[in-house]
């Protein structure tokens, strides 16, 4: 079978891919024996003049641009077929794998790997937008980020590729707005058809945040539309954390501005507060303490009630022939007083854990721990589990007027609440500081006491 040829030069050797109009190619150029990549657009019934804009866009981008980790302009054609009109764009052929594929085939990213990548890429970026006027790619993610000729010092070879969203800061379509990019790592502002240089640092950092977790960016919990990792990523260390937090954050104001601004911290880490901060509840006695890496709750002892003093006092009318045999030597009734001991020793248990047990509640990178603390003694109150395994937080009525926030992690729940005395103001406040540090919702179930049911 005879390979195809393009404008009498270009002899097609497979497909790399295939979209709604469009094909990229992988040809032989026969002038120069070289491999070449040929981006086709084709004039269909889907065809928009928007397409023809970013495509052409891309070429004119291509051919001023000149670094090594960047496709070469080559050629561009007009294709003129019986079955099919359109455009081609030909640049330089890029050999290897992206890190979307690397990720799906097992390969996982160690933390010097992941800097290693972050500062090449990072150079590419500033080369980019120190272009006048700038160049934003609008589109970097794991798909358009290639890996080649890895060895056992370095990474490989990294190139930035696609630049069909590309646009240039003067770049403007009529007053039209243009939302180009990738749910997931386009920056906030992009959805408003805005894009600065620092949107390129956001698609680069939620790029990074996937291969640390190995999980798309949508995948993961969102607060205030910051992306919470930090707990899938405890493996690395705490300022690269924070770097990655920092690139990603969704206000342009408060985020990392430039490429070369981002390599700098990168290079030498901003100071991380790890002072712990106590919040108290006006009125209450629960100490809550936390940081970037923990958040404790401390509760305290909750106090001799009534009901214990009752069972107290009603010990001593009901075993008073516990007492008699040391009184009047009369006759001992072994049973009863075997029952009377076990009485008086559970509630002096009872009474000791009333006015000396502490429940430490406790979330760092790592783990769930909830803790009793008694006279120097410790033990589980519940199962340690992984912070990686909470799936969710619920205000729920157990009792009427009594409430508890339950935390489910894998299959087990950890309740604060009516339990242990907490008001519901304490509830309020407490649950309100957990979704704030884990960055999950919270769901609430309210049971009618006359009915039982659940809202």
């Amino acid at each position: 079978m005879t390979a195809k040829v393009l404008a009498e030069r270009y002899e097609v050797q497979r497909q790399l891919g295939k979209q709604t109009g469009r094909q990229t190619l992988l040809a032989r150029d026969l002038q120069t024996q070289k491999l070449v990549v040929i981006k086709q657009l084709f004039l269909g019934s889907d065809f928009e003049w928007q397409d023809l804009k970013l495509f052409e866009r891309e070429a004119e981008t291509l051919k001023v641009l000149s670094h090594p980790a960047i496709p070469r302009y080559l050629d561009y054609l007009e294709i003129d077929e019986p079955n099919s009109k359109g455009f081609a764009l030909v640049q330089t052929y890029v050999k290897g794998k992206t890190l979307e594929e690397h990720l799906k085939a097992g390969r996982t990213f160690s933390e010097t790997e992941v800097k290693e990548l972050a500062k090449s890429l990072l150079a590419i970026l500033n080369y980019l937008h120190k272009q006048n006027p700038p160049v934003i790619h609008r589109d970097i993610k794991p798909s358009n980020i290639l890996l080649h000729s890895r060895s056992g010092n370095t990474v490989g070879q990294i190139y930035l590729v696609d630049f069909g969203s590309v646009q240039n800061q003067a770049a403007k379509f009529g007053g039209t707005i243009t939302v180009v990019g990738t749910y997931g790592y386009m920056a906030p502002e992009q959805f408003g058809g805005r894009s600065v240089p620092a949107s390129d640092l956001y698609g680069l950092g939620a790029t990074l945040i996937y291969l640390v977790t190995g999980l798309h960016p949508t995948e993961m919990s969102q607060q205030d539309l910051k992306i919470k990792f930090a707990d899938r990523a405890s493996h690395l260390n705490p300022n690269l954390i924070d770097w990655l937090e920092w690139m990603t954050e969704p206000s342009l104001s408060k985020r990392l501005s430039s490429a070369k601004e981002a390599g700098r911290v990168l290079k030498n880490p901003r100071p991380i507060d790890k002072t712990p901060m106590s919040v108290q509840q006006q009125g209450s006695d629960i100490k809550l303490t936390k940081t970037s890496e923990f958040i404790e709750i401390i509760i305290p002892p909750q106090g001799v009630g009534f009901g214990l003093i009752a069972l107290f006092a009603g010990w001593i009318p009901a075993n008073l022939a516990l007492l008699l045999p040391f009184i009047d030597n009369g006759a001992v009734y072994p049973v009863l007083n075997i029952i009377s001991i076990i009485w008086l020793v559970t509630v002096v248990v009872m009474f000791l854990f009333a006015l000396f047990r502490k429940l430490h509640f406790r979330i760092d990178r790592q783990q769930i721990s909830y803790t009793s603390h008694l006279l120097g003694f410790r033990w589980n109150h519940s199962k340690p589990a992984s912070r990686q395994d909470i799936r969710q937080l619920e205000i729920e009525q157990i009792r009427y007027k009594v409430s508890e926030i339950t935390i489910e992690v894998g299959n087990q729940k950890y309740g604060l609440g009516g339990n242990q005395g907490l008001t519901e103001s304490e509830i309020e406040w407490l649950s309100t500081e957990l979704i704030q540090w884990l960055g999950l919702k919270i769901k609430r179930t309210l049971t009618d006491p006359k009915q039982n049911i659940s809202i």
